[in-house]
């Protein structure tokens, strides 16, 4: 029979092996669910992951993949600091949602005024909205102790209806003909967030991104507060006698993590968004935390695997429109990803041994 023998220490290798075989056992097990539906497997592998980076409108596809990329990998490091931690922030869709929705109320608050200081006006307000919704479980958790996994989920459903009554309330067009959403802020320039170089997607939320990376790697490796957050998630008792506090801890990685989703959420909204409408919500906070394990709550990682994530995103896209692949297919493709990272993992603590049962 086969058992699982406990490792003295984890598997470097299958550390840096379980996302690579992760990754593959997707693709095998996409290809059979897309065989059921009827499709060529080979082909719709080839339509998500090739066609976007060497086909023939790669150029396009090339410019969408690091505007799909920015939010994942802004959300993605601010969430893995908390998982390190063993803080669990699962409701960084809801921490988009309300810093979008800050942000665009204070851009739009000042239309149609041209002037340079509206937009970082946005910024601070998107980055304050997320903020204050991620301060909501971090401040039960610490006085209460209320699970911070259920109440910042459940506070996701609570943003969504108040995105749904901004959309048609207080932030909708008055000059939209009764249609819910509100202005186009892409058509403000004062609050526009405009590709910073034609052609290639990038904008500001992409620059945030990048310096997320490099300061996430720099507070991990070189400063004490990221020697206290591996600790806290290492070793929690040994993190007590080291003066570490653990409801501290929870306010910092649930506020940082916070203001990066509602940044994240900003820069959509002034940006490829363009507006506040009842389905803006895209579903970045949830996949963000498939790109940050796996990335291995790595800043570098998390990088890589915000770009993988992107182009499953566009290669989804185009494999439904040039294949008819349902949607859902695509999410659950998607979803694949965690499933088999986690199912793989157990290789890094673990190794297989194979033993005779001997019966009395």
């Amino acid at each position: 029979m086969v058992m699982l023998e406990k490792r003295p220490n984890p598997s470097r290798f299958w550390t840096a092996a379980t996302p690579v075989l992760a990754v593959v056992l997707t693709m095998i097990a996409g290809g059979v669910m897309f065989a059921i539906l009827g499709k060529n497997p080979l082909e719709a592998i080839r339509t998500i992951f090739w066609d976007p980076l060497f086909g023939e409108f790669a150029w396009y596809f090339r410019g969408q993949l690091l505007v799909k990329a920015g939010p994942l990998i802004l959300i993605a490091v601010g969430l893995s600091l908390g998982f390190r931690a063993g803080i669990w922030n699962i409701g960084a869709e809801g921490q988009y949602i309300m810093g979008a929705i800050f942000g665009a109320a204070v851009g739009l608050a000042f239309y149609p005024m041209e002037a340079w200081f509206i937009f970082p006006l946005m910024v601070i307000a998107g980055a304050f909205g997320g903020w204050l919704w991620a301060m909501i479980p971090a401040v039960l958790r610490t006085r209460f102790r209320t699970n911070e996994i259920l109440v910042s989920l459940l506070l996701v459903y609570v943003a969504q209806s108040i995105l749904s009554s901004m959309a048609l309330g207080a932030l909708r067009n008055p000059e939209g003909g009764g249609f819910p959403g509100s202005r186009n802020l892409s058509q403000y320039p004062s609050a526009a967030n405009g590709e910073l170089i034609a052609g290639s997607g990038m904008h500001w939320g992409v620059v945030a991104a990048f310096i997320a990376v490099i300061a996430a790697y720099v507070l991990l490796q070189r400063h004490i507060l990221g020697f206290h957050i591996r600790l806290a998630g290492q070793a929690p008792r040994a993190a007590r006698f080291a003066g570490v506090s653990p409801n501290r801890l929870v306010l910092l990685c649930m506020g940082i993590s916070g203001a990066l989703a509602g940044l994240a959420g900003l820069f959509e909204v002034s940006g490829p968004a363009g507006q506040i409408s009842i389905d803006f919500a895209s579903g970045y906070g949830f996949t963000a935390i498939i790109v940050a394990f796996l990335g291995r709550l790595n800043p570098v990682g998390i990088l890589l695997a915000g770009l993988l994530m992107a182009l499953t995103y566009i290669g989804g896209e185009n494999a439904s429109t040039n294949l008819g692949l349902p949607s859902a297919s695509i999410q659950a493709f998607q979803g694949m990803l965690l499933f088999f990272l986690l199912a793989v993992d157990l290789l890094s603590n673990y190794r297989l041994r194979l033993s005779n049962r001997e019966t009395a």
